[in-house]
This record gives C-alpha cells, sequence and structure tokens, in this order.
C-alpha cells in the first residue's frame, strides 16, 4: 500500500502542548491524541480532539499513516497513556485486600496497593485490567501466558 504525505501535521509548541495543524488550515492547540479502544484495538480508531473536546480529526487505522505521522501520532499518545503491562507477579505482601504486589512489567520491577479484588477487571479473552490505589491501571494481556507462579497468586484474588 502507497503511504502519502499526511493531510496533517502534529507536533509540541514551545510550552509543550500539542499542536494539530491540518494542511491548509489554522493550527489548534493544546489538543490530545486519544485512541478510541485502548486495550482491544491500539492500532484502530484514534482520534485527535481540541482543547474543548471536539473532534478535528478521525483515523481509521495507524499503519495507513507515512512514518512520519504515525510517529507523531505515537509519541502524542505515549505522553497521554501509561498503562504498563505485567508479565510477572513476583509476590503479594497478604492474599487478604488492601495487598501490596510486587511485579515485574514492560517497563520494569513495580510495587502497587491492590485496594479490593473489585479493582481486578475481567476483559476480552484472556485480559484482565488490574487497577492500584493511585488509579493506575495494569494490564495483563494474556492470563494464560504469565508463568505458574503468578498464575496462582492471582487465582487467590479472582
Amino acid at each position: 500500500m502507497h503511504k502519502t504525505k499526511p493531510a496533517f501535521d502534529l507536533y509540541r509548541n514551545t510550552q509543550g502542548q500539542w499542536v494539530y495543524l491540518p494542511s491548509g488550515g489554522q493550527a489548534h492547540e493544546d489538543v490530545q491524541v486519544v485512541r478510541a479502544f485502548p486495550i482491544s484495538d491500539p492500532e484502530h480508531g484514534v482520534s485527535i480532539v481540541s482543547a474543548e473536546g471536539n473532534e478535528l480529526l478521525w483515523l481509521d487505522a495507524l499503519d495507513e499513516l507515512p512514518s512520519e505521522a504515525q510517529q507523531q501520532v505515537r509519541d502524542a499518545l505515549a505522553t497521554r497513556e501509561f498503562m504498563p503491562e505485567i508479565v510477572r507477579i513476583v509476590g503479594v505482601s497478604t492474599f487478604a485486600t488492601p495487598s501490596v504486589w510486587d511485579v515485574q512489567t514492560d517497563r520494569g520491577a513495580t510495587s502497587f496497593t491492590l485496594k479490593g479484588e473489585e479493582d481486578i477487571r475481567r476483559l476480552a479473552g484472556q485480559m484482565l485490567l488490574i487497577d492500584d490505589s493511585h488509579g493506575i491501571h495494569y494490564l495483563i494481556r494474556d492470563l494464560s501466558a504469565l508463568d505458574k507462579q503468578s498464575r496462582r497468586l492471582l487465582d487467590r484474588f479472582l
């Protein structure tokens, strides 16, 4: 598939805000780049939204963009999203809640406090979303891909 030059530019201004500039149009400052389905389909359905909350541009698929535009959008998404993926559960302080979890994520080792079992939610397929006491979301993309010890520890809370 031939990728053409995008009809927009996305960049940071001197204040660090994202600016959306449509081809031949007026610049919009302090925009947000938002995924419609950040967990189930992160590569499709991305919107650029004005500071007032109005949609300025809808992107069906990131891979349809030229590489430079793709990188601009991915950079903007990365500054907005923070969802570490748990790859191993090292240990938990107690099987009652609240409990402190020591985990290995795709971004390194960390600890967080799980307030209650209701903060572990099943998503589509084998995915789980865990919310810590500070509101950070941790993703387990594939429960069956966890090692045996991690699954055994997690089963105590499910």
